[in-house]
């Protein structure tokens, strides 16, 4: 019997610093994988980071301000959750099922509705600061 651990149990958090600076190489790692294969993320980060920049310098309220950065960010975050379930199910079968076109499908929805409320906040925060009264 081997005295070596199966995969998955030796890629298990082991605490302390070492396991605060695996998970910021982790984080590194998923960004700069979704930056290199994944289209949608890439498109979408050429939007979301000026838009981010901009966002900090809109002449709105503080808690505002925190609202047009951090939609932003959730459509990263979801696009991010989206390409995870798309390779873990491209991972088990390449074959097209129908329970795997729904689980991309999902994904794509909840991407699609991040956008919405993205736009939904940003529409609401402009046309209150810049509208006609």
């Amino acid at each position: 019997m081997s005295n070596t651990k199966p995969y998955g149990q030796s890629m298990k958090s082991k605490g302390g610093f070492s396991r605060l600076f695996s998970a910021l190489r982790y984080t590194w790692d998923g960004l700069r994988a979704a930056a290199k294969h994944e289209e949608a993320f890439k498109q979408e980060l050429m939007v979301v980071v000026p838009l981010s920049i901009v966002a900090w310098f809109v002449p709105v309220e503080l808690y505002q301000r925190a609202l047009l950065f951090s939609t932003l960010q959730l459509i990263l975050i979801v696009e991010l959750i989206n390409s995870a379930i798309e390779a873990n199910t491209d991972h088990i079968s390449m074959e097209r099922h129908p329970l795997a076109k729904r689980a991309k499908d999902m994904g794509s929805a909840a991407v699609f509705l991040t956008i919405v409320i993205a736009l939904a906040i940003w529409g609401t925060v402009l046309w209150q600061r810049f509208g006609t009264k």
